[in-house]
């Protein structure tokens, strides 16, 4: 199975929401991180609006942010909403012949075979959520930090 770079641009735009917490992030900056033009942005942030994943605030102090929080986004929502998730051979019929119309009622069994392998490949991104895909906050690593938590006296 390939994703689309839409999707691919989509789960990024995300993960670099959750990594802003309750915070927004502005759109140019997300643009030139992720090297994606902006109306390509713009048309992701349309699609991940519409699906309540993001929200969006206009104006100079503005931006874009988690709708909800990153542990409640699972990864399959985010796909279902940005890919085609049913599969379809153009010209395949019951009969295998190309360019006969299928009969009312029949579906054509590889069809249905690629479905349930789809929904496959999209049950196990169901067990993720945005959360396991974020950056973890880094732990603090200074001196005085380290020598706090060590209880070192300072050198």
């Amino acid at each position: 199975m390939r994703l689309t770079k839409l999707t691919g641009h989509a789960i990024r735009l995300l993960v670099h929401c959750a990594g802003a917490g309750d915070g927004l992030v502005k759109t140019s900056a997300v643009s030139a991180e992720l090297g994606i033009t902006g109306p390509n942005l713009f048309k992701i942030v349309h699609i991940l609006s519409h699906a309540g994943f993001i929200k969006t605030v206009r104006g100079p102090r503005g931006g874009i942010g988690l709708a909800r929080p990153a542990d409640t986004i699972r990864i399959s929502e985010v796909v279902r909403a940005t890919e085609v998730t049913s599969v379809e051979i153009a010209g395949w019929t019951e009969g295998g012949a190309k360019g006969h119309r299928r009969g009312k009622g029949k579906g054509a069994p590889i069809n249905t075979v690629l479905d349930e392998a789809l929904e496959a490949f999209v049950s196990v991104l169901d067990q993720h959520t945005l959360a396991d895909m974020a950056p973890r906050s880094k732990p603090n690593t200074s001196k005085r930090s380290l020598a706090k938590a060590s209880r070192l006296p300072l050198r």
